[in-house]
């Protein structure tokens, strides 16, 4: 009996447990019956790494989220896109009607020509000679001015007093002192009034003739003036 004794606490002796001891804390572990808390703590190492990029993807997605539903709540909705296309549309509506209307308009002279007594006159911007002038207003289909009644006379020269010395269509150039206008009929006797005193007088071969303040003046034709085109209004009757 106390042989089984000692063959039993032999077996339980120092070297038994120096095995545990040298076999690691697997061993020491296994002994006391918890082997499995080894493959448990593997586990969860092992799923540690995937389980916080589910997390930064979901993060991500749900600023993605936020994002998306900002910028639609900011985009205009169907209905406010369906309200401006309607303005728009009413806009264009009235201004095609408003060019309708203005296009129907009767306008006896080109808008930058002026209506007086049925007839369009163009005060010219710019200056030329008087032979430039008269090709000018060929160009424009009228002719340089021929004054024709005392009323126009008034007119015109009222109205080229501001720009200066301005052409007429009145020359000598086919003869001297025989005055006619460009479309080659005579100076009246009746118009000999409107020369400014002691004109024409020819001097320095001037044979053109100008509005010149209160009256006429005859000047060089080579010179750079002002000048008026004259043409027949337009007929508005429907």
């Amino acid at each position: 009996m106390t042989d089984a004794k000692e063959a039993k606490g032999q077996r339980l002796g120092p070297p038994d447990e120096e095995e545990l001891i040298a076999g690691g804390p697997g061993s020491f572990m296994k002994g006391f019956g918890l082997s499995g808390f080894k493959f448990s703590a593997g586990c969860l190492g092992d799923y540690s790494l995937p389980l916080a990029l589910q997390l930064l993807a979901f993060t991500l997605f749900a600023g993605l989220l936020v994002a998306i539903l900002v910028q639609v709540s900011r985009s205009p909705s169907f209905q406010e896109l369906e309200l401006e296309q309607s303005k728009q549309e009413k806009i264009y509506q009235e201004l095609s009607q408003l060019k309708a209307g203005v296009d129907n308009l009767c306008r006896p002279c080109s808008w930058d020509w002026t209506f007086f007594q049925e007839k369009c006159y163009f005060f010219s911007k710019s200056q030329r000679n008087w032979s430039d002038s008269v090709t000018a207003c060929k160009e424009a289909g009228a002719q340089l001015v021929i004054v024709e009644s005392a009323e126009e006379q008034s007119f015109l020269q009222l109205a080229s007093k501001s720009k200066g010395h301005t052409w007429m269509g009145l020359s000598d150039l086919n003869k001297e002192s025989t005055w006619h206008w460009v479309d080659g009929s005579p100076l009246s006797l009746s118009f000999m009034k409107y020369w400014n005193p002691k004109e024409p007088n020819n001097l320095g071969e001037e044979d053109c003739a100008e509005f010149d303040g209160d009256g006429w003046n005859d000047a060089r034709c080579d010179i750079n003036k002002y000048f008026i085109c004259k043409q027949s209004a337009a007929s508005c009757s429907n």
